[in-house]
């Protein structure tokens, strides 16, 4: 008697059919190594598991013996797998990239008319002072102390500031020259701190999960607790914070910064985020947020920024207290080979391109329509994910970030990397959550992950763009319900080699 293939007896007797069995194994699905997302994600030069054995050459990705791949941020990984699927920079205007954390280029209502070319003098050719030119500083300094320090007796001056080539590059400044000491992280943050921590080893990574429960605060208390307890030495967070949108501000800043008066702990803020708050109140729209405001002592208080313009199409800056500065000076800016350590400096033209745009009236301006823009489609993609049945538990307080939840979807695209994959399908772009679980040694089961189900939404890009990946989600999610889940969680692309024949036409 032959058994028919469609069709498996079930443990009541009544025939189980083949898609239902196939359900059945997806649901079962506990680790990573069962998963095809997860598995070319590990495949990826530089994401295997950390401090396992001993580090091998893998001829096919590093070439030199004794190189190891330090991994990639999200975005980078998300973009050379949607380039596996088609993607190139010339015809990007077929998709919709939700993914990268930049915002729209073009003119926004009510903000000045965006420069389209730089004007500057012969001599601004040479190379620039690798903390940056003077008059920069002085503007940076000029505008923190207009918005965030009047009335107080403490002042930042241009010698409080440095002008570095992005935040990665402030990062890596401040990190080069910290000794042996515990840093603490948080879970979720900005991706590139799992690089960061990953590269300069003095610094021994101390994670502190953040809780959905708790809006994604950082308790206080209890990091006081740890700082005593654990001796930690320097806390490093974005604020406000990427990828869940929230934000420290007010009393809990202000204890937060006390923390490096009171504790000898040196805090390191990534600020890059502080104009993009959302205000339920009118007469609130353009105020931002820093903590400049809540520093008692500009030269003692062991608070670093890392803040930018590059957010609003601009450059980048970074403020630290002195004596941290004179170190920062002396080790990464003195004369010889010591001057071009890590970077080199930032680019001489376009720093005296950014001291106009620094103008305190001028950024009033343009803080408020960016606000009044942002807020608006932060508010339209919000409604949008709710017809689809993409409630978002904790919306954005600020940056142009949505941490979506899919946990209450159908396995597999309840996981934020299955889900990426399928998008990649629809030319959409987002990035999977996992990437923002900072996780140094990588040794951790993927599906273990607090961020495993969620994927970050940018609304950074054009309205339009954004009703493109919306659209697309929509398809995902009309798919998943018309056919059920067997065409979801494989044949998914490995390598641009399976579609360089169409880069050929392009």
């Amino acid at each position: 008697m032959s058994r028919t293939p469609s069709a498996h007896p079930s443990r009541s007797g009544t025939p189980l059919h083949f898609k239902d069995v196939v359900l059945d194994i997806l649901k079962t699905f506990k680790h990573e190594k069962d998963s095809e997302a997860h598995q070319i994600f590990r495949q990826s030069a530089g994401h295997n598991p950390k401090a396992v054995l001993p580090q091998t050459i893998n001829p096919e990705e590093e070439t030199v013996p004794g190189i190891q791949h330090p991994g990639s941020t999200g975005v980078i990984y998300c973009s050379d797998r949607a380039m596996a699927n088609g993607f190139n920079y010339a015809s990007s205007h077929e998709w919709a990239n939700l993914g990268q954390g930049a915002p729209e280029v073009g003119p926004i209502p009510g903000a000045t008319e965006r420069p389209t070319n730089v004007q500057y003098p012969l001599d601004a050719l040479e190379y620039a002072p690798t903390t940056g030119i003077k008059t920069l500083r002085e503007a940076v300094a000029n505008l923190y102390n207009h918005t965030y320090r009047q009335g107080k007796a403490s002042q930042y001056t241009y010698e409080n500031v440095c002008i570095v080539p992005g935040g990665r590059s402030g990062l890596s400044r401040v990190a080069a020259v910290i000794g042996d000491v515990y840093c603490s992280y948080q879970v979720p943050d900005y991706t590139a701190y799992d690089q960061v921590l990953s590269a300069f080893r003095r610094l021994v990574p101390v994670p502190t999960a953040l809780e959905p429960e708790n809006y994604y605060r950082l308790d206080i208390k209890q990091t006081k607790k740890d700082i005593r307890t654990q001796g930690l030495a320097v806390l490093i967070a974005s604020n406000p914070r990427n990828p869940t949108g929230q934000v420290i501000e007010g009393h809990d800043l202000k204890e937060l910064v006390s923390l490096s008066r009171d504790n000898s702990t040196t805090l390191i803020l990534d600020e890059f985020y502080s104009w993009y708050i959302y205000h339920e109140k009118e007469r609130d729209l353009g105020k931002s947020v820093s903590s400049a405001e809540y520093i008692e002592d500009v030269n003692t208080d062991s608070v670093v920024i890392i803040d930018g313009l590059t957010k609003v199409s601009f450059s980048v800056t970074s403020l630290s207290p002195l004596h941290l500065m004179t170190v920062i000076l002396t080790e990464l800016a003195s004369p010889g080979l010591a001057r071009s350590f890590l970077d080199g400096g930032a680019n001489h033209p376009l720093q005296l391109a950014a001291v106009p745009l620094l103008d305190p009236e001028h950024v009033k301006k343009e803080k408020l329509a960016l606000q009044r823009h942002f807020k608006h489609k932060r508010d339209h993609v919000l409604k949008r994910l709710h017809t689809l049945g993409l409630d978002v538990e904790i919306p954005p307080t600020s940056t142009f970030y949505i941490w979506l939840n899919l946990e209450k979807l159908p396995p597999p695209i309840n996981n934020g990397l299955t889900f990426f994959e399928e998008l990649l399908k629809e030319k959409t772009i987002v990035i999977p959550g996992i990437f923002f679980d900072i996780n140094p040694a990588h040794r951790r089961n993927l599906f273990s992950s607090p961020c495993h189900h969620f994927v970050r939404l940018s609304f950074g890009p054009p309205i339009e763009d954004l009703d493109k990946g919306l659209d697309a989600i929509g398809r995902v999610l009309r798919k998943a319900k018309k056919e059920g889940m067997r065409s979801f969680g494989h044949s998914y692309k490995k390598s641009i080699e399976s579609i360089a024949s169409l880069d050929d036409h392009v």
